[in-house]
């Protein structure tokens, strides 16, 4: 029979802790004796509530503490889950945020995401949702220790236990907070698969070497429990965008899936088909797809497929900005993607380079977009064709156009998160411009997920029933690019420095044909050009996109690459990257081979205030480094004896937004440019002109240069007393100023290796004479 009151169900409580922390025979930790009083306090205390008996259970983990990411129970009412119960040793309070022990910080890191999480230690209550309070803390009086029967409650307990059994999920109000909500909850499920595979759960760590042999065989466990989370994320997105329940299931979702979207289906299915997986991750599982059932994406998105634009970047900044850091991902403003797909379609039309009338919506046009994040340049390219068939044929003729383009639409990306958006953004629009309901009878588009800069000879692995889709695609991604002809290569590669190691195929060649040189050593400069000290900045992922883009589309060093003949071969590339290769010298060899390759170059420079510009002047407002547009194109029969014609413009000084407004003007034919050095080494600048283009190179002036003191060489910048005294060399105060002048360039001059010292010069003179560059 239920506990007819509050005082009643506490003073039970009490007297349940007391006998179980005092009993000497008691094992664990003081918190797991905590586990069966909890479980009657809230058998009582749900009938308070007026909840049917056995409609609340709480379910919890075998042992208590272990886990860092897990909390104590879950609580289900009516089967539906409705929170977790987080269970402290008594003392320690139930504010999280007054924590000392590591452990429990740790935990409070990661538990914080949790949109509904009860805090106890016996003695006190509070109830967090997303990290933030919800009322405040309850406090018993008394101590279980101690108190037995005579434990109370003061009357606001019993409020926020009935605010804590009776939570369900709000719909997101708008596209930002949804990707908020995603990313806090896909960051919770990344950190139990990282602790699940420190503690070798055989199904995760199976599950991780096969997604290496299907996809990414180089990721390491942190890339893969980063894979994983968002898959399972955007995967469950993917089922709410197409009215898929997800309250019966992860599983049942995913099978559903399939039937309209066998890569996201089946990588759902594979991650979560398991139930020792699923038990393993249940928390962050079963969180997910209780708070996504509640997404109800028509009324979020209103029929907008823009409203995707940043939805992946909104969801990074929360999830790991990090990581957004690290892979370069800065989604690019639609006035930018607007206005290369512009100039590309006026590239194509122009009748003497390809002389083709209806430019991206020839069918002799295969495009492809190597970094696809989200699909704008796809969407670009998509509308751009549906507006030039429309123009010519009527709107009549725009369904079939679209249904042929799509067959030349390529994309390529490594992260199933933007991979999945632009899924939903382009099927979205391909729904709207063919005036098709049913997805299902949507074309298939060419999506990939894969590493574009992989090497697209690697044997094929065999794949079970279950994962074939995913092999069936990398084979298909591989095919393409060793196989498929692409006129145009558009896009917005990701910017990673020191990227040594990470450019795949294109920086280190092939592991089945290893007398192949790899791509990227084409762009190596020679000893004898003296520049070699600055090759280090070809290790960029751009530039690696870089080289992709001229080998695929050019045929630059195609036969050296592959062993393949070369062919003549004409197209575009058209990418907005950091702009150092236009002017650097490490970027000579790449400059060189532009110009070879290619019969015009349109350059525009989008930083003209420079490196650092202030925030509000940015094309990329998280990127300080100076940024350009550069559009090359080559046609059939260039000959590579005659340099490419090179113009150049730069945007207006001021804010972004004025900087799109001229964009937005930019024609190729227009005026405006300004004709740049023919010099097959040269900068990708303006011609210098007048009295400054006839001034001698400061570099002439000097008798050397050198890069300076290094910031990483501290302890010439900072001297102790220590590196002096190994050779006998004083800067005791008690020495006289030229003594201890003469000492530090003594030591200086032997220690340094990145100055040079002519031998004409004594060191004492030679301070005065230094230049650094």
């Amino acid at each position: 029979m239920p506990t007819q009151s509050l005082s009643t169900a506490i003073s039970a409580f009490g007297k349940s802790c007391k006998a179980k922390l005092a009993n000497p025979a008691a094992a664990g930790a003081p918190e797991d004796q905590l586990r069966a009083p909890i479980e009657g306090l809230f058998k009582d205390l749900s009938a308070l509530i007026g909840l049917p008996d056995a409609a609340v259970a709480l379910v919890g983990e075998s042992t208590l503490g272990a886990l860092a990411t897990r909390p104590d129970y879950a609580v289900t009412v009516r089967n539906a889950l409705v929170g977790f119960i987080e269970v402290k040793a008594p003392g320690k309070g139930a504010d999280p945020r007054r924590f000392s022990d590591e452990h429990d910080k740790k935990q409070w890191t990661k538990l914080k995401s949790l949109p509904n999480l009860l805090y106890t230690d016996g003695n006190s209550f509070s109830l967090w949702r997303d990290g933030q309070p919800v009322d405040k803390l309850v406090e018993l009086e008394g101590d279980v220790e101690s108190a037995g029967a005579k434990l109370a409650a003061p009357g606001t307990l019993l409020p926020l236990i009935a605010d804590f059994l009776r939570w369900s999920p709000e719909p997101p109000r708008s596209v930002k907070q949804l990707a908020e909500t995603a990313a806090r909850l896909c960051r919770l499920l990344r950190d139990e698969v990282t602790e699940e595979l420190q503690r070798n759960n055989p199904g995760l760590t199976s599950l991780a070497q096969e997604w290496r042999g299907l996809l990414f065989p180089q990721a390491t466990d942190a890339e893969f429990a980063d894979g994983y989370a968002q898959a399972v994320t955007f995967g469950l997105l993917v089922a709410r965008a197409k009215d898929i329940e997800l309250k019966s299931g992860i599983d049942k979702a995913a099978l559903e899936l399939r039937k309209s979207n066998s890569l996201i289906g089946t990588a759902l299915r594979l991650l979560t088909d398991s139930p020792e997986v699923q038990q393993a991750l249940d928390s962050a599982l079963r969180t997910l797809a209780r708070v996504l059932d509640a997404v109800d994406w028509p009324t979020l998105t209103k029929g907008d497929v823009d409203a995707w634009l940043y939805f992946y970047e909104d969801f990074l900044a929360v999830y790991d900005n990090a990581l957004r850091k690290r892979t370069g991902s800065y989604y690019t403003p639609p006035e930018v993607v607007t206005a290369m797909v512009r100039l590309v379609d006026e590239a194509l039309r122009d009748p003497a380079l390809f002389a083709l009338p209806q430019g991206l919506a020839s069918r002799e046009v295969t495009l492809a977009d190597p970094a696809v994040g989200t699909g704008a340049y796809l969407l670009g390219a998509m509308r751009s064709i549906a507006q030039t068939i429309e123009a010519d044929l009527g709107s009549g003729a725009v369904p079939g156009a679209i249904a042929s383009a799509v067959e030349r639409l390529i994309g390529f990306e490594m992260q199933f998160g933007p991979f999945a958006v632009a899924q939903l953004r382009l099927m979205a629009e391909i729904q709207t411009l063919m005036g098709v309901k049913d997805a299902a009878n949507l074309p298939a588009l060419l999506l990939f997920i894969t590493d574009t800069l992989g090497d697209p000879y690697a044997a094929q692995t065999q794949f079970s029933a279950l994962t074939q889709p995913i092999g069936e695609s990398r084979r298909q991604a591989n095919k393409i690019k060793r196989d498929e002809r692409i006129t145009v290569v558009i896009g917005n590669p990701p910017y990673k420095e020191k990227a040594k190691g990470r450019g795949g195929w294109i920086e280190s060649g092939s592991d089945t044909n290893k007398e192949l040189p790899a791509p990227m050593s084409r762009w190596s400069p020679p000893p004898a050009w003296g520049v070699s000290a600055h090759a280090k900045h070809l290790k960029n992922l751009y530039v690696y996109f870089w080289r992709w883009a001229t080998l695929k589309v050019f045929g630059s060093g195609w036969y050296a690459a592959t062993g393949q003949k070369d062919e003549d071969r004409a197209g575009i590339v058209c990418f907005i990257t950091v702009a150092g290769f236009l002017n650097g010298p490490g970027f000579q060899r790449m400059r060189d081979d532009l110009r070879r390759d290619c019969s015009n170059i349109w350059v525009i420079d989008c930083s003209p205030e420079g490196h650092q510009p202030d925030v509000p002047t940015r094309i990329f407002q998280g990127v300080q480094q100076p940024v350009c547009i550069v559009l090359a194109a080559r046609p059939l029969g260039k000959n590579s004896k005659e340099p490419a014609h090179l113009r150049f413009r730069s945007l207006p000084l001021g804010k972004r937004e004025d900087k799109f407004d001229a964009l937005a003007e930019v024609s190729l034919a227009g005026a405006g440019w300004i004709d740049g050095p023919s010099g097959w080494r040269e900068p990708f600048r303006a011609k210098s002109r007048g009295l400054w283009a006839d001034s001698m190179a400061l570099k002439d002036l000097f008798v050397f240069n050198s890069s300076g003191v290094l910031g990483g060489r501290t302890w010439i910048i900072a001297p102790t007393r220590n590196h002096f005294a190994r050779d006998g060399t004083s800067l005791s105060p008690r020495k006289t100023p030229s003594v201890r002048r003469h000492c530090f360039i003594r030591r200086f001059a032997t220690e340094s290796s990145r100055t040079v010292i002519p031998r004409r010069l004594s060191p004492m003179d030679w301070p005065a004479t230094k230049v650094a560059r």
